[in-house]
């Protein structure tokens, strides 16, 4: 257990920042279950490897984490001043956003809702 006032040791644990290269999606239109079905393909290879996988990959939402994975890579490079060919995926992770709810009109007056999911996927890079 950590000692100390709770706000010390939040205030503590913030402070440490994380100063991997990163890209996140907000909201994408698509559910947790089928972006982690493509990032469980692409976790842990270099990314030379994972944008081939991507690129072949028929899942719709292997475009979005191609797209994604180029801008972490993008990232890297201006911002922290890595080389592109030593960079692999450290983490890569989909958290469920808001969902957006619908109604579809059945028989008899009643209503069936239809629930359209969103994802937060999140790619950090980090260097061999």
């Amino acid at each position: 257990m950590a000692k100390g006032h709770r706000s010390q040791i939040k205030r503590e644990r913030n402070a440490k920042k994380d100063t991997r290269p990163s890209a996140k999606l907000s909201f994408a239109r698509v559910s947790v279950q089928k972006a982690c079905f493509v990032l469980d393909a692409i976790r842990g290879k270099d990314v030379q490897t994972a944008l081939g996988i991507l690129a072949y990959n028929p899942r719709y939402a292997s475009r979005l984490v191609e797209k994604l994975l180029k801008s972490a890579i993008a990232n890297a490079e201006n911002n922290n001043g890595m080389d592109a060919t030593k960079l692999y995926i450290a983490e890569c992770f989909a958290n469920e956003a808001p969902t957006m709810k619908r109604i579809h009109p059945r028989s008899q007056g009643r209503a069936y809702r239809i629930l359209k999911r969103m994802s937060h996927i999140t790619v950090v890079l980090n260097e061999r």
